[in-house]
C-alpha cells in the first residue's frame, strides 16, 4: 500500500532506513543534526541514532568530504550534505581529485562508497550562491556518479540504493520540490538505479528532463494536449552514466527531442544529449534536437530569477520551434 509522502519526507525515510539496515553508514553535513538540516531532511535521525552516526560538522565542505574519504576507507558508507549547490565547491578538489580517482588509483582494491547529496536548482527566492545547477562538473568527471530523484517514490529507494553502491555517488535533489508530494510505495520494487523511465507516453516529441523540471515538462506535455501535440517526456534519473536506450526507443517513434534543464545551456547536460541522440537517431529526427535551459550568466537576484528558469512557456515553444523545421 502507497503512503502519500513530500520528496522531504521520503528521502529522510529513505535514510532512516539504510541506517536501521547498515549500522556503518554514517551522516555528516552543516546542521544535520540537532536543527535536522536548514531543509529538515535529516530531521529526528540524530535523535534516533546518535551523535556518532549523525554528525554535525563545522562550515568546511572540504574537510567534510575529505573526512568522510577517510571514514570510508576504513569500511563505513558516510553520507555527505553539501548544505546548498553552491557550497560544494571549497569540496571540489576533494571530489575530483580523491573521491573519484581512489578506486582507479589503486587499481580495483580501493573502493569509496560515499554518497555526496547536493540539494540543487533555484525557485525558492534565495541568495547568491543557494540557487545553483553544477551537475555538469560532475557528470564530466570520470570516477562519479551522478543521479537526480524529481519525485517521492524515487527519493526513497534512489537514497538507499546510492548508499548501498560502493561507488561514490553525486546525489542531486530538487530543493523547490522537497514539499510536493506523491505516492510512495515502500514494498514496491524500486526502478535500477541507473536508469532512464517514461514517465509520461507520448507520440509527437520527446521531452528528456531530471529533477526539477521533469514536472515542469510533465506540466508541458499536459498543456501541449489541448493543442492536440502528444509529448512524451522520460525522466533521466542518471546524469552519469546516461541510460539512453529508452531515449533512443523513444526519439526513433517521435522524430523530435527536447531537453530541459535549469543549468546554462553552454556545455550543459543538454548538449552532450543532443550529440548522443544525432550520432544514434540521425535518420529518424524530423528537427534538430533542441534545448530548452537557464541563460548563460550567473544566476540572478531572486525577483528575476522566474525569467531565467525554464517554465511551461518555454518548454511548449520549444515544441512549437521543433514542429517549424
Amino acid at each position: 500500500m502507497a503512503d502519500t509522502l513530500t520528496i522531504g519526507k521520503a528521502l529522510n525515510l529513505g535514510l532512516r532506513r539504510a541506517m536501521e539496515d547498515d549500522p556503518k553508514v554514517v551522516l555528516m553535513g552543516e546542521d544535520i543534526g540537532k536543527l535536522g538540516g536548514v531543509f529538515r531532511i535529516t530531521d529526528g535521525l540524530q535523535k534516533d541514532f546518535g551523535e556518532d552516526r549523525v554528525i554535525d560538522t563545522p562550515l568546511a565542505e572540504s574537510g567534510i568530504v575529505g573526512t568522510a574519504i577517510g571514514l570510508a576507507l576504513r569500511g563505513y558508507r558516510p553520507v555527505v550534505e553539501i548544505q546548498f549547490d553552491g557550497f560544494v565547491y571549497p569540496a571540489y578538489d576533494q571530489i575530483v581529485c580523491q573521491v573519484a580517482k581512489m578506486h582507479f588509483r589503486s587499481r580495483g582494491k580501493v573502493s569509496l562508497p560515499i554518497v555526496i547529496r547536493i540539494p540543487f536548482g533555484g525557485g525558492i527566492g534565495a541568495v547568491e550562491h543557494h540557487s545553483e545547477s553544477p551537475e555538469a562538473y560532475f557528470a564530466h568527471t570520470a570516477g562519479l556518479k551522478v543521479v537526480a530523484c524529481s519525485n517521492p517514490s524515487d527519493a526513497y529507494w534512489m537514497i538507499q540504493q546510492a548508499i548501498a553502491s560502493d561507488d561514490p555517488i553525486v546525489f542531486f535533489e530538487p530543493k523547490r520540490r522537497y514539499w510536493e508530494k506523491g505516492p510512495v510505495d515502500t514494498d514496491s520494487a524500486p526502478f535500477a538505479l541507473h536508469e532512464s523511465v517514461v514517465t509520461r507516453p507520448g507520440s509527437d516529441v520527446t521531452v528528456l528532463a531530471y529533477g526539477p523540471m521533469v514536472r515542469t515538462a510533465l506540466d508541458a506535455a499536459t498543456a501541449a494536449e489541448e493543442d492536440g501535440r502528444s509529448l512524451e517526456v522520460i525522466d533521466l534519473r542518471t546524469l552519469s552514466p546516461l541510460d539512453m536506450v529508452p531515449v533512443y526507443e523513444s526519439v526513433r517513434r517521435t522524430g523530435r527531442a527536447i531537453v530541459v534543464h535549469e543549468a546554462p545551456g553552454n556545455l550543459g547536460l543538454g548538449a552532450e544529449l543532443a550529440a548522443r541522440i544525432t550520432e544514434e537517431c540521425f535518420y529518424s529526427l524530423e528537427a534538430p534536437v533542441l534545448r530548452v535551459t537557464g541563460y548563460d550568466t550567473p544566476y540572478p537576484a531572486a525577483r528575476l530569477e522566474e525569467e531565467y528558469l525554464p517554465d511551461l512557456d518555454r518548454v511548449l515553444d520549444g515544441v512549437d520551434r521543433s514542429f517549424g523545421w
